[in-house]
């Protein structure tokens, strides 16, 4: 597979699809620190347009995790549906950007096809879509869902309110999350990324919004966003829990 491009003056190659997938990452903070960003504007742009013209079929035989050594990349390959799958087989990234954005293409084929593909895969055509081509895509999708609110409906948009505290301090918490709440933010989920990750913390801040939400009957859920095992413990303990949800 062809993985060097010249861009003006400059040569560059990336030696394996890992590499690729990273360099070819919009700028974030986090991918920085890590050291696998992109040295610069113009290497992002020349590592988007390798992976553009990168066969979907890619994925499937060169895993950016070996499934030998991973056992959710594993999981994934055996549940991949390789008859949905054929669809799109032919295709390019870049090719499968324009399939996607085509008027043609449903909410229904979408729904279709979605077993055939491999996360890795969604991720690639992502990284060369616009903002509003990702909006455009995913509007064709309905997907509603409800708890105390419903949402997911067409027309609709629902804000998730993070009133986050770098000490996980009652007071700040409670402070910023009411201050969202006159704002019209948390319909869909009060979610909070804890400082600490212990199980007296979670517990803590589970029953804090749990609290605030039985005393002013909001139609809310509410979510702290830490290891599944301490939420899976704050549960066992009768600690209130809506959702579970663990950052990657």
């Amino acid at each position: 597979m062809q993985r060097s491009i010249k861009l003006g003056r400059n040569n560059y190659s990336f030696r394996d699809l890992k590499t690729l997938m990273a360099r070819a990452t919009p700028l974030r903070s986090g991918d920085e620190l890590a050291g696998v960003a992109a040295e610069s504007a113009e290497e992002r742009v020349a590592a988007q347009l390798i992976l553009s013209e990168l066969p979907l079929k890619q994925f499937l035989e060169e895993p950016l995790i070996p499934p030998e050594k991973d056992n959710i990349s594993q999981l994934i390959l055996q549940q991949h549906d390789s008859q949905a799958f054929e669809t799109v087989r032919s295709l390019t990234v870049g090719e499968f950007r324009e399939w996607l954005l085509s008027e043609a293409i449903t909410g229904e084929v979408l729904a279709k096809l979605s077993a055939g593909l491999m996360p890795e895969m969604v991720a690639a055509v992502s990284k060369i879509m616009r903002i509003q081509d990702m909006i455009l895509v995913s509007k064709k999708c309905t997907v509603i869902t409800a708890f105390r609110t419903t949402i997911g409906t067409p027309g609709t948009l629902s804000v998730r309110l993070q009133p986050n505290h770098p000490t996980d301090d009652e007071k700040g918490i409670l402070a910023s999350t009411l201050d969202g709440l006159m704002y019209g933010c948390g319909d869909a989920v009060i979610g909070i990324n804890p400082a600490t990750d212990n199980l007296a913390t979670v517990s803590r801040l589970l029953e804090l919004l749990d609290q605030l939400r039985q005393s002013y009957s909001i139609p809310v859920q509410s979510c702290i966003l830490t290891h599944v095992t301490s939420t899976m413990d704050a549960m066992a303990r009768g600690v209130p829990v809506d959702l579970v949800f663990q950052s990657i």
